[in-house]
């Protein structure tokens, strides 16, 4: 019985691991980010190489290679033949004259949250401004990020920039859109299974092992939310869509040993 469970799960393939390089998922209008797809590829040898299939939306794109550049807004989702489909990643594009990125990936308890505040095209900001809930919380003279170096549940909130930039004479203070942001708290860390599979007269093990805030690269997504900020010298802005929420994988460790012959 307990050898058909293990064949079972060892049977099961795990979703792939959609990433985004660079990790954000707000960028301006005309840039390109690659999506990479990392994960299940069956052991025994093929002919044909594995390929992997790529959605925006509900429609499939033509291509099949491990990493792809995109451009267009909306979600993506990847699959390895022979696996689920991957989490989603909800790629935003903006007309803003200026953009807070947050990392796409999972903030925990302890881990350091870092945000950009970039202009558009990458034009240095000045006078920069960071707020959170409404509050400012750093100032620098010129473009900078802003690092909380151990992130708490209490840095959960929505943030925003501000700065003048020289379009070519200095403009006149201009907000981002706001983001939310949430720090998730260390001990919903993602629960790996662990199998060991020993030498056939050896016992069979099963574990259950959780992992650390980065436990396999990936946990609960970062929520985006785009705030209603409007500004007379900025051009207009498209809607965000909020990025996926968390995941987790539980497992329950056993043990089998023979019995006696």
């Amino acid at each position: 019985m307990w050898e058909l469970t293990v064949l079972l799960l060892l049977a099961t393939p795990e979703k792939p691991i959609l990433s985004l390089h660079p990790p954000w998922t707000t960028i301006f209008k005309g840039e390109k980010v690659t999506l990479r797809c990392d994960g299940y590829h069956p052991l025994l040898l093929e002919l044909r190489p594995i390929s992997t299939l790529w959605y925006l939306g509900h429609l499939l794109l033509p291509s099949y290679k491990k990493s792809i550049e995109v451009h267009t807004p909306g979600v993506y989702r990847c699959q390895t033949r022979g696996a689920p489909v991957s989490d989603p990643i909800h790629l935003s594009v903006s007309n803003d004259w200026l953009i807070l990125q947050v990392p796409y990936a999972a903030v925990f308890e302890g881990e350091p949250l870092v945000m950009r505040c970039r202009g558009w095209y990458d034009k240095i900001v000045y006078k920069l401004h960071y707020y959170h809930d409404g509050q400012p919380v750093r100032y620098f003279h010129s473009s900078a990020n802003y690092t909380v170096p151990q992130a708490r549940t209490s840095d959960s909130g929505r943030y925003q920039c501000s700065g003048t930039m020289r379009i070519p004479v200095e403009s006149a203070p201009m907000f981002s859109a706001k983001v939310a942001v949430t720090v998730q708290e260390a001990r919903h860390a993602t629960a790996v299974r662990l199998l060991q599979v020993q030498s056939a007269r050896a016992p069979l093990r099963l574990g259950c092992g959780v992992h650390g805030p980065r436990a396999g690269g990936r946990g609960a997504g970062i929520v985006l939310v785009r705030g209603g900020y409007s500004h007379p010298q900025r051009p207009e802005t498209q809607p965000m869509a909020a990025t996926p929420g968390p995941r987790f994988s539980l497992g329950l460790g056993v043990h089998h040993r023979p019995g006696p012959r």
